[in-house]
């Protein structure tokens, strides 16, 4: 069956939710960005834009371009009950509903739905008019055969509107446009195929897989898809770390010390291996998430061989994803720490009975490290370095 899939978008999500936290912000420009040196736009107004602002933009630099701009800090957690409460509406319709946290967009996989709720436009003309009238917000709202498209449609009609795509049209409608407008073109194909004279999706997708391969390398096969309107992604909430999991810490000041954030790290890692091992689980993958002082974040995954549950094991996980996260000058506001790929952790022994010895010494310590920290707190009992 083919599907049907409803994307809508509530163009510049936190100033549309701010604005509606203070009508005097309507008709100034308004720039979204954290109050601290070296900040970085996070959003901004309609206004704002056509005065040159972008998302990423230095604050500095934002300020001399737009001058009579409103700044306001980012509050993450009025954006996410704003979405929440989007995607609430969206619920009686689909149970499949997936919403990225904070950015406004909302897709629905409506497919089969049509005898209970009438055509998918019909749908989405009701979810926005439901969505204006409760929240205040007015969402773009577009129709296409999978994720892909109808994201590239609501792009098109940005800030406001509607745009529907029927199925089989797919190369059709993406042909005339700009690769810019594709989200699986980012900053470094595009330039690699502006080099080549290639500005329009008609003309990238007239190449072979070979000619693509050439130019953008492992992204080639799913530049492939895209350009041909090809999408099987479904519907559905983004899997996210176990919940049991996950370990943050809160500098304050702000830090970028190499000591400090090593130790903080190492610090989560043995707090996630002795929850792991009370759970009597293992993990396969940790990912190490860094925020800045700007309030840019940025995340890596380290990956283990097998299943781990012991504190050795899991810092040396946790500093290869912090090795590979921590690229940047700028101070460290938080670390979190995520464990995934977990399963029930049964240990094996080695064939090699010299190794068998380390596995059981260790094995011994972190249940005797386990007991301490259970009894007097997880603060009790810590490791240190030699230098």
């Amino acid at each position: 069956m083919e599907r049907t899939i409803i994307h809508l978008n509530i163009a510049d999500f936190s100033v549309a939710v701010e604005r509606l936290m203070d009508s005097n912000l309507r008709t100034r420009p308004l720039i979204i960005a954290p109050p601290v040196s070296r900040a970085r736009v996070y959003d901004m107004s309609e206004e704002a834009y056509r005065d040159g602002i972008r998302k990423g933009m230095p604050l500095t630099w934002a300020r001399k371009r737009c001058r009579r701009a409103v700044i306001l800090p980012p509050t993450p957690e009025r954006y996410e009950k704003a979405i929440l409460r989007c995607s609430h509406h969206a619920l009686p319709f689909t149970p499949q509903v997936e919403r990225a946290p904070g950015s406004g967009h909302l897709y629905l996989d409506v497919t089969g739905t049509h005898r209970l709720f009438g055509p998918a436009p019909d749908i989405g003309c009701r979810l926005r008019k439901t969505i204006r009238r409760d929240l205040g917000l007015d969402p773009i709202w577009s129709v296409g055969p999978n994720k892909l498209v109808a994201k590239v449609a609501s792009r098109i009609v940005k800030p406001a509107g509607e745009y529907i795509v029927a199925g089989g049209e797919e190369e059709t409608f993406l042909a005339p446009l700009p690769l810019s407008l594709l989200p699986a073109v980012d900053k470094n194909i595009k330039k690699r195929l502006h080099e080549v004279g290639i500005h329009r999706v008609s003309q990238a997708a007239a190449l072979s897989r070979q000619d693509l391969y050439l130019l953008c390398g492992q992204r080639a096969d799913p530049l492939y898809q895209a350009l041909r309107g090809i999408d099987r992604t479904p519907v559905g909430l983004p899997v996210q770390p176990e919940k049991h999991f996950c370990f943050q810490q809160h500098f304050s000041p702000d830090t970028n010390r190499a000591e400090t954030i090593r130790a903080a790290v190492l610090n989560l890692a043995r707090l996630a291996a002795h929850s792991l091992r009370r759970q009597k689980k293992g993990c396969r993958c940790i990912k190490i998430t860094l925020t800045y002082s700007d309030g840019i974040r940025s995340s890596r995954r380290a990956n283990g061989k097998g299943l781990a549950a012991g504190d050795r094991e899991l810092e040396q996980l946790a500093v290869t994803g912090l090795m590979h996260c921590w690229r940047r000058r700028v101070r460290v506001r938080t670390i979190e720490l995520a464990c995934s790929r977990t399963s029930p952790f049964i240990r094996q022994l080695s064939l090699f009975s010299s190794i068998n010895r380390k596995q059981q010494k260790q094995s011994l310590l972190d249940d005797a490290v386990d007991v301490l920290r259970e009894r007097f707190g997880a603060s009790a009992l810590t490791t240190g370095t030699v230098r």
